[in-house]
């Protein structure tokens, strides 16, 4: 009722014209007036309908007048937020620069518990190139050079290796690296780390590699040994590199190849190995190994590659080295 009575008020003139109109046409109908009467009244109903329409006409010219004002005020307004805008959005702008600071970002993917090893598994899957770069090599020798190998012989493919570890003549970096590996699980059941250790498992990851790449005309191999130890491990393939460290529940780091930093990380292990101790695999052809080394032929061929060992390790040693080289275990199953 009360917005019946609101219409009303604000279309009087409209509603007093019909009201009249009604009355004149009833009383015309019924000869309660005379014909001056009507046409009088008929008069005077014109009037009220032309006032409501120019009524009309003037709310809408003030109307439009408004609105042009409106409009002149907000482009007048955009005027000026334009040069601020071009701040925001222009080519140097802080939305493309907030844009290249996110897709920095994206660039490395973190990668958790089990993600890491299938991100592993899918970067050997279709690589023929590796990188490494780690402490002594265990797992690359474990896991890593057996499976791109047989990826390698099922697409009838080749694969170029190369790995960078720590220099097992070295006893210095040798201490250091046990040290290290202690600190990260002094209370870790098993075998312990120590000076004798680190080497056996560098001079393991040597002796695989030479052994693998007698038995596949496939692989192409190159060894470099380091004075320096470092607390990561780099995979590089030619899909992405992944950057772990020595304790698995550390997050891992994933770069794809169309990243920037992928080519970053390639250029680092190559500056690296520069910086490192090359060994001359070629010269393992001058020894011939068994399917299951002996010990006379790692000691000969360790000679031949200007890696001696050390004049404490007895044939029981090498026979471990041996063992830790051809029957690798993922020391992370």
């Amino acid at each position: 009722m009360a917005g019946l009575f609101t219409w009303v008020v604000k279309n009087l003139d409209a509603f007093i014209g019909l009201l009249l109109a009604l009355v004149v046409a009833i009383l015309g109908l019924n000869n309660g007036v005379s014909q001056d009467v009507v046409n009088s009244a008929i008069l005077l109903i014109l009037g009220v309908l032309a006032q409501a329409l120019l009524r009309d006409r003037l709310r809408r010219e003030t109307a439009d007048r408004e609105v042009r004002q409106v409009v002149r005020d907000t482009r007048d307004r955009l005027a000026e937020l334009v040069p601020q805008m071009q701040e925001i959005i222009g080519p140097e702008g802080a939305l493309i620069r907030a844009r290249e600071t996110i897709d920095s970002v994206s660039m490395v993917r973190v990668l958790h518990g089990s993600e890491v090893g299938q991100a592993l598994a899918e970067a050997r899957r279709h690589t023929d190139r590796w990188n490494f770069k780690g402490g002594t090599g265990t797992y690359t020798r474990a896991v890593t050079l057996p499976e791109c190998l047989e990826h390698a012989r099922r697409r009838n493919a080749t694969l170029h290796f190369a790995i960078e570890i720590i220099d097992p003549t070295d006893e210095e970096v040798c201490e250091r690296y046990a040290r290290f590996r202690r600190s990260l699980a002094p209370d870790e059941p098993g075998e312990r780390w120590t000076v004798d250790r680190t080497r056996k498992e560098s001079y393991a990851t040597v002796l695989a590699a030479c052994w693998h790449r007698q038995r596949s005309g496939l692989l192409t191999i190159d060894v470099w040994v380091s004075a320096q130890m470092t607390t990561f491990r780099y995979d590089l393939s030619s899909s992405c590199v992944i950057i772990t460290q020595e304790n698995p529940q550390t997050p891992a780091l994933r770069i794809d190849r169309k990243e920037l930093y992928y080519n970053r990380y390639n250029i680092e292990l190559q500056y690296s190995r520069e910086q490192s101790r090359r060994v001359p695999i070629e010269a393992a052809a001058q020894v011939r190994l068994d399917d299951e080394p002996s010990v006379e032929q790692v000691r000969r061929l360790l000679t031949v590659l200007g890696l001696p060992l050390p004049r404490s390790f007895g044939d029981r040693e090498v026979a471990d080295i041996v063992s830790r080289a051809i029957q690798a275990r993922n020391p992370y199953a």
